[in-house]
């Protein structure tokens, strides 16, 4: 298989778990000195993460959650971010402007900072209250931090039980899933890697998952054009410019928004020959409750989706670490 490590894969994901004492630290600290609310804030992919971790608490608790994209915070603030709000952030490099600003200008208005910070020695991590430096798996670590502030609200009665499962299945899980999606990621890129535009559509954590595919992974690595929808809005516009050509995926999860894409994708046959389904239930992970598996099948589809960038890459000659702008150029 093109760019898979499976042991490296495996034990990234369980190093990522393991990191959930010094989270439970952190947030059990919190916990007993007191908060007001939960400040998720991120720019590009992170945002992205910030939006599947809101959707993912929403409905379990009544925490307040804040979430910001860091350049809309900087200008237009947000007057409930204070003194008691916990701000969880993340973050690659580090050196982001907009997020060492947006931590700034949080921090000044009183607001304490989670960061998990890939790089231990980044600016970003510096500033943070409490830094965990682990590389990968953001999104993951998002939701054990969300998890633990739920648990400890008394709105989760599950974790424990959840996380055992995870802890013992869910790194080969993972693995096991990205080699049965190989076949389908080879054909997938194959039929769409010259599309003049590509539609993604998702709702639930699986929302969070479209926009950053489209945006970080299709525009930004493969050069190649794209947008995301969600599923709710899809019939409130979107439909009317869907041709027989039109190629459109939907990203279909197993959180309480799942009906929201399934009625898209029973739709879309009707008007395009170019509808593709990707469903995280044709996805087995052995030992995964079904109970739980809402929880993590945003982890599925970019199992998933890794698969086709590894073809897309290979077939359009296009290294995904290359920029024309991003980084590049002042803007």
């Amino acid at each position: 298989m093109l760019k898979f490590d499976e042991k490296k894969l495996i034990d990234s994901v369980r190093g990522a778990l393991a990191l959930r004492g010094r989270i439970e630290e952190i947030v059990d600290g919190v916990c007993r000195e007191g908060y007001r609310n939960i400040l998720l804030l991120g720019i590009g992919g992170t945002y992205a993460s910030c939006l599947q971790t809101a959707v993912h608490m929403k409905e379990k608790t009544g925490i307040e959650v804040l979430v910001e994209n860091a350049a809309e915070y900087l200008a237009t603030g947000n007057k409930r971010v204070g003194e008691g709000t916990v701000a969880i952030i993340s973050s690659v490099t580090g050196s982001t402007s907009e997020m060492l600003e947006g931590v700034a200008k949080a921090q000044k208005a009183g607001a304490k900072v989670l960061g998990f910070i890939d790089v231990e020695t980044a600016e970003l991590a510096r500033m943070a209250d409490w830094e965990i430096a682990y590389p990968g798996n953001e999104q993951l670590k998002f939701f054990m931090a969300a998890d633990r502030f739920m648990f400890n609200a008394g709105e989760f009665e599950e974790y424990e039980v959840m996380y055992d499962e995870f802890d013992k299945y869910l790194p080969e899980a993972l693995a096991e899933a990205e080699k049965q999606a190989d076949d389908f990621g080879l054909c997938f890129a194959r039929e769409h890697m010259n599309d003049p535009i590509h539609y993604f559509v998702g709702s639930g954590n699986q929302y969070g998952a479209t926009y950053s595919y489209a945006m970080c992974y299709w525009e930004e690595m493969h050069w190649m054009r794209t947008k995301s929808i969600h599923s709710a809005e899809f019939f409130h516009g979107m439909l009317e410019i869907v041709e027989r050509d039109t190629a459109v995926t939907v990203f279909v999860g197993e959180d309480s928004q799942r009906g929201l894409s399934e009625r898209v994708a029973g739709f879309l046959p009707r008007i395009t020959a170019r509808c593709t389904v990707i469903d995280t239930r044709d996805y087995p992970l052995q030992g995964i409750s079904d109970a739980h598996r809402g929880a993590v099948s945003h982890l599925v589809m970019h199992a998933v989706t890794n698969r086709i960038d590894a073809h897309l890459e290979k077939l359009n000659c296009h290294p995904m670490e290359i920029r024309r702008y991003y980084r590049q150029l002042k803007y």
